[in-house]
């Protein structure tokens, strides 16, 4: 296509598909998603897929604009057996409440918990990161030709010879690993809990989602950002805003991304669920929706939980009771809950989600729920150890790091700093590398410091 201004000729480029407009590439994507979100679109498969194979140009790009239309307006097919609401007000109408008996940690002790908090996300970080998107079907074999399985440490540069590499076609070389780093390295997932400390430091703990799509345009470049954030982003630049920034041409609006954004908003809500929720939904809608948003509902209040209970079930059950009882996260984490309780061993458990979520897709691999069950089994197969439980939620594969980071954060809140062994704690040397702008490295013990001044 070309367009002619100023005497200028210009020609619009349609056959690349680029890492900020990739919709028209991602309709299958799209297609999954809906179906899943119970959208009556089975009808249109066939229109999908013929779309789907046209060579990338413009008129694949514009036909995937009519797509997009097609879905924002499907219904909800007959006998869809959920209802998933992306507002607050209808969340909160549909949760199922759970007591517990909780004990208000003393400074001391708060403390500790909140070092442990932060240090504990850098560690399980840290040990997921050096295999972050590699499949159970190298990762298994890998741990277990260097002597780390059932997983029980890091994985160390040590251990990746050539022969080695040489076995496995996932890329081995040059990683973070444990034994070669200075503090815990540049991570998505740590970059969030960062940032979400100083949205609040500059914004309030009434900030609203308008102000964190501000913040990550000021404070970090679009290609900071993956999946869902990535898409949002472009739809901020777009004056495109929050909600309609998690949906707009967004395949990924129910994957992981949203998941490891909420533990700030539990280190600051310590005995309080739902307030922790509530930030975690301001901070979710503008990146995802329906079960997007309620997985960084979960992980905020599981931690906001875990400050002030012993009980990993309590943890996990108060979680829950922030979410909509008739979602599919609701009925996934209880599967494994159940299961757990019922028998169910670590290796049936690892066989149950890898059934009913497909890692060597992008959709099931990077998908908020299966991700989300993996947390919950590190957390009850872990049995309250720090180091079995990051360890048993990176051995199951999917999203390694993302998923190490929200156990250990959990964990390390539950436990405190003192139950986080010194050879978690060491590679980190106290500090977490970031890419946020004009900040850098930062000092744990400086964020606990200015955590505790955003409790007040």
């Amino acid at each position: 296509m070309f367009l002619k201004a100023y005497g200028t000729e210009m020609k619009i480029d349609y056959n690349n598909s680029d890492a900020l407009n990739s919709y028209p590439s991602d309709l299958m994507k799209e297609y999954v998603q809906s179906t899943e979100e119970g959208l009556d679109i089975e009808k249109y498969k066939a229109l999908f897929e013929a779309v789907s194979a046209l060579k990338n140009g413009e008129h694949k790009t514009r036909m995937s604009d009519v797509i997009f239309n097609m879905v924002m307006d499907a219904p909800i097919k007959k006998g869809y057996k959920y209802n998933e609401p992306s507002t607050l007000k209808e969340i909160r109408a549909l949760r199922k409440e759970h007591e517990f008996e909780s004990v208000m940690p003393d400074e001391q002790t708060l403390r500790k918990k909140l070092l442990g908090a932060w240090t504990g996300r850098a560690c399980g970080c840290l040990l997921g990161k050096p295999v972050e998107c590699i499949r159970s079907n190298e990762l298994i074999p890998l741990l277990k030709e260097t002597g780390n399985y059932p997983m029980h440490r890091y994985i160390l540069s040590s251990d990746i010879t050539d022969e080695i590499c040489s076995k496995y076609t996932f890329w081995l070389k040059g990683k973070c690993y444990a034994d070669t780093v200075d503090g815990m390295p540049v991570d998505d997932d740590t970059n969030y809990t960062v940032l979400s400390q100083l949205i609040v430091e500059e914004f309030g703990r009434d900030f609203e989602s308008e102000d964190v799509a501000n913040a990550w345009m000021k404070y970090q470049p679009v290609f900071s950002y993956f999946t869902a954030e990535r898409t949002a982003f472009v739809n901020f630049i777009n004056c495109i805003q929050p909600p309609a920034s998690a949906m707009y041409k967004n395949v990924a609006r129910e994957w992981i991304g949203a998941q490891i954004r909420g533990d700030y908003f539990g280190y600051i809500n310590v005995g309080n669920p739902e307030d922790a929720a509530e930030m975690a939904f301001n901070d979710a809608r503008i990146s995802h929706v329906k079960n997007g948003i309620y997985g960084e509902m979960f992980a905020a209040a599981m931690i906001a939980c875990a400050a002030v209970t012993d009980s990993i079930e309590d943890i996990i059950l108060g979680g829950l009771a922030q979410i909509p009882e008739t979602s599919r996260l609701f009925e996934s984490v209880m599967k494994i809950l159940d299961g757990y309780k019922n028998g169910m061993t670590v290796d049936e458990c690892f066989n149950l989600i890898h059934s009913e979520y497909d890692e060597y897709t992008d959709h099931g691999w990077c998908h908020t729920i299966s991700n989300a069950m993996i947390v919950v089994a590190g957390l009850l197969y872990g049995e309250g150890d720090f180091g079995k439980s990051i360890c048993t939620a990176v051995g199951m594969a999917f999203d390694t790091d993302c998923n190490g980071a929200t156990v250990g954060s959990i964990l390390g809140m539950r436990n405190g700093i003192d139950g986080i062994d010194e050879y978690w704690q060491k590679p980190l040397n106290g500090k977490i590398h970031t890419s946020i702008n004009g900040l850098g490295i930062i000092r744990i013990e400086d964020a606990v410091k200015k955590t505790l001044e955003h409790m007040e």
